[in-house]
């Protein structure tokens, strides 16, 4: 298992071109599995089951089209991205459903480690937390591929992005709720902890 930083902003079409070669490396034998932690400058993505409707500003920032599941998204600066690369065949671990079970336990262990209480509800996607106002609020948001069984795409987690660039969208199609981050909940962490924090917690070895 590859871990690989990527320190300032990275383009979402270059990560997309990148995810798809190492995908290919991993499935030829020729290339290991990777995580992939980085940022991207400010855009938004359309998943699979993006309702047109759901994009309030198309003017705001870049819209990417993209192959993994869910629907619209924001990635921008302060939001870690977590690419995961992994292969379920070799690891006989061959169940999407398990596998996305996995990645919502991994974000929740993550932000237990800054003491953050964090959860899933049936029927919405990502993780949510409860904000400063004791209202339920997502905190990070996931997304995944998965081509022979190796998969791609990820998680996003909010360390302090600009929450206020969520407005161009309807976050994942959910209107009902908001997103809040570590830092908007008061709590101190730079990108390097969240980092180890990622690491320490990965359910995957």
């Amino acid at each position: 298992m590859e871990w690989k930083i990527s320190h300032g902003l990275t383009g979402y079409n270059e990560a997309v071109d990148a995810q798809e070669a190492r995908v290919e490396g991993i499935l030829d034998g020729s290339q290991p599995e990777q995580v992939w932690l980085l940022e991207h400058p400010p855009l938004y993505t359309a998943g699979t089951s993006a309702k047109p409707e759901d994009l309030i500003d198309r003017e705001r920032f870049p819209i990417f089209a993209t192959g993994r599941g869910g629907q619209h998204t924001y990635h921008g600066p302060g939001q870690r991205i977590a690419y995961v690369m992994l292969d379920l065949k070799q690891r006989n671990a061959m169940d999407i459903r398990h596998y996305v079970q996995q990645l919502e336990g991994w974000i929740i262990a993550t932000l237990a480690s800054f003491g953050i209480e964090s959860f899933t509800r049936e029927g919405r996607v990502g993780v949510w937390t409860y904000d400063r106002k004791g209202q339920e609020a997502k905190i990070a948001a996931l997304g995944i591929r998965v081509r022979k069984w190796v998969t791609y795409h990820g998680i996003a987690i909010n360390l302090a992005p600009d929450l206020s660039h969520y407005t161009g969208i309807v976050p994942c199609g959910i209107a009902q709720y908001g997103v809040t981050s570590i830092a908007d909940l008061g709590i101190e962490a730079d990108m390097a902890t969240l980092d180890a924090a990622l690491k320490a917690t990965f359910p995957y070895r």
